[in-house]
């Protein structure tokens, strides 16, 4: 997020705390929009959202983001704002260890090493252009 960013000083100020929210993602087979709520960590000066890890199964939203990765950040505390973003999913262990790490150190969880193989992760690029809808 730059200093000369088109979003208000409001809505940066607010995505550099981490947070409940909710994301909007596309469908993969409706083409519908998907709502869900979801923690939105920052840390070191980037956005990422990672999840409990389930070794039985990859989440719906996961899939949905692999097939169209443009996303909604719906900001609902101390702003209320809707956020375009891109998002990517993480799965190199390497890429995803420090923000699998700064997760697990604010939730007080011990097992990284599981989280590490089985959460999910995807980091968010915002979408601070003057066109946002």
């Amino acid at each position: 997020m730059e200093p000369d960013s088109s979003l208000g000083e409001a809505t940066r100020a607010a995505l550099t705390h981490s947070q409940i929210i909710d994301l909007t993602t596309t469908g993969r087979r409706t083409g519908q929009p998907r709502r869900i709520e979801i923690f939105l960590h920052h840390d070191d000066d980037q956005l990422f959202i990672t999840g409990m890890p389930r070794a039985d199964r990859t989440r719906d939203w996961i899939y949905n983001i692999e097939a169209d990765p443009h996303v909604v950040i719906h900001l609902k505390a101390s702003v209320v704002i809707d956020v375009p973003a891109t998002a990517r999913v993480v799965t190199n262990i390497d890429e995803r260890r420090p923000f699998i790490e700064a997760a697990a150190k604010r939730w007080r969880r011990t097992d990284v090493s599981d989280m590490l193989r089985h959460s999910p992760l995807i980091v968010l690029t915002v979408d601070d252009s003057d066109d946002q809808h």
